[in-house]
């Protein structure tokens, strides 16, 4: 018998019940924004870009460009199991590195909106054996109509932070009825797992971190290469996953690190490429001449501030830069990852607002792996310091490469955990399975 809901979820779903209707609107104005991709808007309601392949297949949903990438090593080893695999995600930088890194008969779609139509639009097309929702994607109607069709559903990589908490705890009942769904819940962290299993959430399992497991973006050598031409012998240093407001920071940095640093080149990587305009015109009214990396420009004789507004490039930027801040962590964002960088080789500067990480960026400042920074002129005073002490520099990015390494494992714990199922699968056990489902 069909669980019943609570009234908040049976409203929720009525609520996106009379708002469908309206979704085209809502479309057109993230396409004007660039949020969108007009040829593929069908998917954001349900419908298919592709054929359903035969046979078994495992859908893997995740958020954005943070998640996907977290779940590449485990993409990897399910895919060489011959298993069939459709990921989902919501942004249009996400499909942008997709598009890139994901194997070649790994299907990509956009995730269709959360509401009850377009949902079972997408189940009834491509019929999942299993589902593995990535860190937080617990959205009510996808879970409710996924779990009504027998399939099990599993939260890998689970996070859950203190604020999520607080607020799944105002309402009780709507927090069991969607995580009571869930087969398994694989957690990162011991205090996520605490936090989980207080709201009820069934069989919530440590499995850690999969981003310590994911391997070093790629790195092109000539392009490589050609960067190193540009940029000759002058002193580098450079901002990733940079949010609005950070790059004014790091702008002021520069002013004041080249007073004391002759032909200083500063590297920008902003979190959204799509910004990288404006960032260009933060510089220019600065008075800095800026360059942008989607124009085809390179950071030659006379660039101040080199704009990386690309998409898929940062283990280029690591690789380019011995130091960089990592951003979203100056403004109250929550910070970004630091574990590319960290592998890459580079020396990591961060601001205070680090809770989204706080276990790595923990582990890296008690064995000063990483540099805490406020605002610019702590920024510049570090950056300074690491420029004139290259052997200092050295250890610090050697400490965060090795704990970073150390910290490895999540990917064969949560494989380990997920095997009976995907064991089930191999073998076409499940009633059904390859899309005979109805």
């Amino acid at each position: 018998m069909a669980r019943r809901l609570p009234l908040s979820l049976r409203l929720y779903r009525f609520l996106w019940g009379i708002a469908a209707p309206l979704t085209p609107l809502l479309f057109q104005r993230r396409l004007r924004r660039g949020k969108e991709i007009k040829e593929r808007l069908p998917e954001r309601r349900g419908l298919p870009g592709f054929e359903r392949p035969p046979g078994p297949l495992i859908w893997i949903h995740t958020a954005s460009v943070g998640e996907i990438t977290s779940v590449f090593g485990l993409i990897e080893r399910v895919h060489a199991q011959n298993i069939n695999l459709l990921v989902t995600s919501g942004t249009v930088t996400s499909a942008a590195l997709a598009a890139q890194r994901l194997p070649r008969r790994v299907i990509h779609q956009f995730v269709p909106l959360d509401a009850p139509r377009y949902v079972r639009r997408f189940l009834n097309h491509w019929q999942p054996d299993l589902a593995l929702l990535v860190e937080s994607e617990l959205w009510p109607n996808l879970i409710v109509e996924g779990a009504a069709r027998s399939m099990p559903l599993i939260l890998v990589n689970g996070r859950l932070s203190e604020s999520s908490f607080r607020r799944w705890r105002r309402f009780p009942r709507t927090a069991a009825a969607v995580l009571d769904r869930l087969d398994l819940c694989l957690a990162r962290t011991p205090a996520d797992a605490e936090r989980f299993a207080a709201l009820n959430a069934p069989r919530v399992i440590t499995t850690g971190n999969l981003k310590f497991d994911v391997p070093p973006p790629p790195v092109a050598t000539d392009k490589l290469n050609a960067l190193r031409a540009a940029a000759a012998t002058r002193p580098v240093i450079g901002a990733a996953s940079t949010h609005p407001g950070e790059e004014t920071i790091v702008l002021e940095a520069h002013r004041l690190l080249r007073a004391r640093t002759q032909n200083l080149l500063t590297v920008i990587a902003p979190r959204h490429p799509d910004r990288g305009p404006d960032i260009a015109a933060m510089a220019a009214a600065a008075g800095l001449k800026p360059a942008l990396r989607s124009r085809g420009q390179l950071p030659g004789p006379g660039v101040d501030i080199y704009i990386a507004d690309t998409i898929g490039e940062l283990g280029l930027l690591y690789a380019f830069v011995p130091i960089v801040f990592i951003g979203g962590s100056l403004v109250r964002h929550g910070g970004q990852n630091p574990i590319e960088a960290a592998k890459l080789g580079s020396a990591i500067m961060h601001g205070p607002h680090v809770g989204n990480f706080s276990e790595i960026y923990g582990a890296l400042d008690t064995i000063n792996g990483a540099g805490l920074v406020a605002d610019a002129e702590t920024l510049a005073d570090l950056a300074y310091a690491w420029l004139r002490d290259p052997a200092g520099r050295k250890a610090a990015a050697e400490a965060a490469h090795n704990t970073v390494m150390a910290l490895g494992g999540a990917l064969n714990r949560t494989l380990q955990t997920l095997d009976p199922y995907l064991m089930q699968l191999r073998l076409g056990q499940r009633a059904g399975f390859g899309g005979d489902r109805a």
